[in-house]
């Protein structure tokens, strides 16, 4: 019996969630939220060192900048039903716009935020494919809209907006090629998040963002896919 089936044994659940950059901000309060509403969750991190498990809730180290990481958490996930995967772990890079772009920090923001949920992905399709609910959910960002992305919003961080540009294209092709599979893709935005990335200026609440969310993932549909949204269930143009 694996770890994570201990903690929850015998005890009904609403389906098993695995959410990657569960450390803080809103990767921990998504966690909070879906264990809080009967979820089994399995919490993703980057830190050597574990906290202890909660209720319902299991941490797992995974780098999702490291292919080889992934791979070793999806081997340790082998035959667990994954009902929803929800790729959150990013990072901002550069805000000094052209003047200061750099080649590294540019390609690791892309292999962060946009490659790696292509492979958790990949690395997590048996899982998906014997779960019920069937959804991966790509935290995108209204950043990455060409057509809206920088309406009122003038920060130079090339590299996150290129980020989430491309995560709105890999979500769009996941909803076509795993549609075969009855397996939901959504890009979502989570709306400006009072978090470390955010900053204090943001307008949404941590939780209210987490709650709206998981709402918005619980009410997807098949004919869902490969749609791009904001938390509140509006439409966002590519």
């Amino acid at each position: 019996m694996c770890e994570f089936d201990s903690i929850s044994e015998g005890v009904p659940t609403q389906g098993t969630a695995l959410i990657t950059g569960a450390s803080r901000g809103l990767g921990l309060a998504l966690a909070r939220h879906y264990a809080g509403a009967g979820w089994r969750v399995i919490a993703c991190i980057r830190a050597d060192t574990l906290p202890p498990n909660e209720d319902r809730l299991e941490w797992r180290r995974v780098d999702v900048a490291c292919p080889a990481s992934i791979a070793e958490l999806a081997t340790g996930l082998a035959g667990i039903p994954l009902d929803v995967v929800i790729n959150n772990a990013a990072i901002r890079g550069d805000t000094g716009g052209l003047a200061t772009l750099d080649p590294d920090d540019f390609l690791e923001v892309m292999r962060v935020n946009a490659l790696a949920p292509l492979l958790v992905a990949q690395a997590l399709l048996p899982n998906l494919r014997i779960g019920h609910s069937k959804i991966i959910a790509n935290i995108s960002s209204r950043a990455g809209s060409i057509a809206e992305g920088m309406i009122g919003d003038d920060d130079g961080d090339y590299a996150y907006r290129c980020s989430k540009a491309a995560l709105n294209m890999a979500t769009a092709k996941l909803a076509l090629d795993l549609r075969s599979d009855r397996i939901t893709a959504l890009a979502l935005h989570p709306g400006w998040v009072r978090t470390d990335m955010g900053g204090t200026g943001a307008e949404v609440p941590v939780s209210n963002s987490a709650a709206a969310l998981h709402d918005l993932i619980a009410r997807a549909a098949l004919a869902d896919s490969g749609s791009f949204r904001a938390f509140d269930g509006k439409s966002i143009a590519w």
